[in-house]
């Protein structure tokens, strides 16, 4: 067991967060969370969530407040840098918000780490895999390719599958490895690749040990029912549990790396004690791809709803094809998924049945289509 490290969680109060807080208190560490409590998340008025082990110290603060994060990392030997607005859509329209505290936030983190005096002996910092914009692709004719999107003229007509760069033909998705060229679709997805490379810079200049962690989809309890703008997991329960068909754009066919919480938060501690894992990306997912239909179709059946998904057959600016992990990188340390999709989405279903949740999916649909990002 590993005792006396202090560790500092931005955004420990939130979904990944806390159960990072609970990995570490029963491995031993002393934990602290700096959390602005955002109402979007956690509801208006909210002062500590429920499910925070009251054996943290608990401080309310903004990552963009430099005087209470600076009293926050004073004392601390790593610093866990999971404090972001999280979103796709809504970032397309919420342009300063996002920026503000995904770039600005973590500018003002690593100006403290630089000019200030502390013990901070490694930072582990939350990217994400929407960084990479499509994932990889091949062509049967032309072998592997990185496409940047589909192109307009291709969405307007409803044909949603992926065409080769060179000839067009359709192409066959494969696992995305981290030295996949980056090409963000998404203010969100700018947002963290500029956290994640500003953190690494800085963090090899100054020598401070950072990790950047490539997110991929994350779900289970405590994922807010109640934001729109969180996972598809969550929100097709939300709109499932108010006997409401969740809303899929495109065909549902598109592709995605659907990881638990907790084998999640296994591979972030595993990279925050690693020797190897220093000023390295490594990508967090389960290197299986499933279907966003396949999602919302295992939930209403998991739920007992006799509900179909409503499928819009429209594109949503910032969102892409298929994107799933090679997990390749991180299984050279040690690191495998546990928890499959059918039981990883049962333990969601059973947390959400007890929960309080108000479906606003279709508010988030109407402010997408107001702003013109709905073809």
């Amino acid at each position: 067991m590993t005792t006396g490290k202090k560790v500092l969680i931005t955004g420990g109060a939130g979904f990944i967060g806390s159960h990072t807080v609970d990995a570490l208190l029963e491995t031993g560490y002393a934990v602290t969370v700096y959390d602005n409590l955002c109402p979007q998340v956690h509801g208006p008025g909210c002062e500590q969530p429920a499910y925070l082990d009251p054996s943290v110290e608990f401080i309310k603060g903004d990552v963009c407040d430099r005087d209470s994060l600076k009293k926050a990392i004073a004392g601390k030997d790593i610093v866990i840098h999971d404090a972001a607005e999280v979103g796709v859509g809504q970032s397309m329209y919420a342009i300063d918000r996002y920026i503000k505290t995904n770039v600005q936030g973590t500018g003002i983190l690593w100006d403290i780490l630089v000019n200030e005096k502390h013990r901070v002996e490694r930072v582990l910092v939350a990217s994400s895999m929407s960084l990479y914009g499509e994932g990889m692709y091949l062509c049967p004719d032309h072998g592997p390719f990185f496409p940047f999107s589909r192109p307009a003229q291709q969405l307007e007509a409803g044909q949603w599958a992926m065409g080769c760069t060179y000839c067009g033909q359709k192409a066959v998705s494969l696992p995305t490895s981290e030295n996949k060229p980056l090409h963000c679709q998404s203010v969100y997805a700018q947002s963290k690749k500029d956290q994640e490379e500003y953190s690494l810079l800085l963090g090899k200049a100054y020598q401070i040990p950072t990790v950047a962690c490539r997110y991929f989809n994350c779900y289970g309890p405590r994922q807010s029912l109640n934001n729109p703008y969180t996972g598809a997991a969550a929100i097709f329960s939300s709109c499932i549990k108010s006997d409401q068909p969740p809303m899929i754009y495109e065909d549902g066919r598109q592709k995605r790396d659907f990881i638990h919480v907790r084998d999640l938060v296994r591979a972030k501690l595993l990279l925050m004690e690693h020797a190897d894992a220093p000023y390295r990306v490594f990508n967090v997912g389960t290197g299986k791809p499933n279907s966003i239909l396949k999602l919302a179709r295992t939930l209403i059946r998991l739920f007992d709803k006799d509900l179909e998904p409503s499928i819009l057959h429209k594109f949503r600016a910032g969102d892409i094809r298929d994107c799933y992990a090679d997990i390749s990188t991180i299984q050279e340390l040690g690191f495998e998924p546990r928890i499959s999709l059918e039981e990883g989405l049962r333990d969601l279903v059973a947390w959400g049945q007890e929960q309080e949740s108000s479906n606003r999916v279709e508010n988030a649909h109407r402010e997408l289509l107001d702003k013109g990002l709905v073809v």
